[in-house]
């Protein structure tokens, strides 16, 4: 099996791992506390292998082309976000459900997006290059998304006292790639160290999705009951997230390929940026990453019919 096979069936192995998870946290519920301290390296080893994946030192080839930078970037931190806030509209008054959807729907995918750009026809270089871009902006603009979008109940929670786990566990291995980046650079003979690293992600996905479901087996049974309100607003999102490609790419003309990129760029979410952020979280709020590991299982789903009607229906 190569990495993209394993790709494929990345969805199938993230549902397999969240009944493992499930059923481990109810045949030993003891074993809790061990496995929530786990989460956390394993959590830091998923996001090294994933910024390493992306070009951190090399932002100015991002901007190389702006119209589709341009898009991009106009797609996912302007038309998305208002996007959101219309669809938050349709959710229970929950705070934890809607910190949830806003946390993981607020930010871009830079890691599988390039994958599924890929496997639909799109332009694979570009999406490479506007990663970074992507990366850089969430990083900076998701509080002021968070101090627009969120009650006060919600900012409560995101306390910085709270919040410095997360920050600590995104900003280590952020800053561990970029050095790591810049030794490959000086020492390209090396650049095996980043193609190894580049299976990883998806099976350290998995145990991170196997400890989150064994930790919290209660939140996951509440959270049945919302799947009939969550599943639908993802759908949505994805839906309109494609609708909206579809006329940036006509209005500018863009090409074939890079409107696939477009599309691919504007459907999926950034949910493992996302995740420490949820776990940081102070007793009470457990149905947040419960949330975003729903949504990320909803877009997977969504991704095998973008693959379908992407190339072949709406940028043919």
């Amino acid at each position: 099996m190569d990495r993209l096979q394993l790709e494929r069936k990345q969805v199938w192995i993230y549902l397999l791992a969240l009944l493992a998870g499930l059923l481990l946290g109810n045949a030993w519920p003891q074993i809790g506390p061990i496995l929530e301290r786990l989460l956390w390296p394993v959590l830091i080893l998923l996001l090294y292998a994933t910024f390493l994946q992306v070009p951190l030192l090399h932002l100015r080839v991002a901007v190389v082309d702006r119209r589709f930078v341009g898009l991009v970037l106009l797609g996912n931190f302007v038309l998305l976000p208002l996007l959101v806030w219309a669809l938050l509209q349709w959710l229970p008054a929950d705070p934890a459900i809607r910190l949830g959807v806003l946390l993981v729907l607020l930010v871009p995918c830079t890691d599988w997006f390039i994958t599924f750009s890929q496997l639909g026809g799109g332009n694979v270089p570009r999406a490479i290059a506007v990663t970074p871009l992507n990366l850089l902006l969430q990083l900076l603009l998701l509080p002021a998304y968070l101090w627009l979008l969120a009650d006060a109940e919600i900012s409560v929670a995101l306390s910085i006292v709270d919040m410095w786990p997360a920050l600590l566990v995104i900003g280590l291995p952020l800053a561990l790639a970029a050095l790591s980046e810049r030794w490959l650079d000086v020492h390209p003979a090396h650049a095996m160290w980043r193609e190894r690293l580049a299976w990883w992600p998806v099976p350290l996905l998995a145990v991170v999705i196997v400890l989150i479901a064994a930790t919290q087996v209660v939140a996951v049974r509440g959270a049945l009951g919302l799947l009939p309100v969550l599943v639908p607003v993802f759908l949505a999102f994805l839906l309109f997230a494609a609708l909206l490609a579809k006329l940036l790419a006509r209005l500018s003309q863009l090409p074939t390929d890079q409107a696939r990129t477009l599309a691919f760029s504007l459907g999926t979410r950034n949910s493992f940026l996302v995740l420490p952020f949820a776990l940081a979280l102070p007793a009470g709020w457990e149905t947040v990453a419960v949330v975003i590991v729903l949504q990320s299982l909803v877009e997977l789903f969504g991704m095998l019919f973008y693959l379908w009607w992407i190339p072949r229906r709406l940028f043919k």
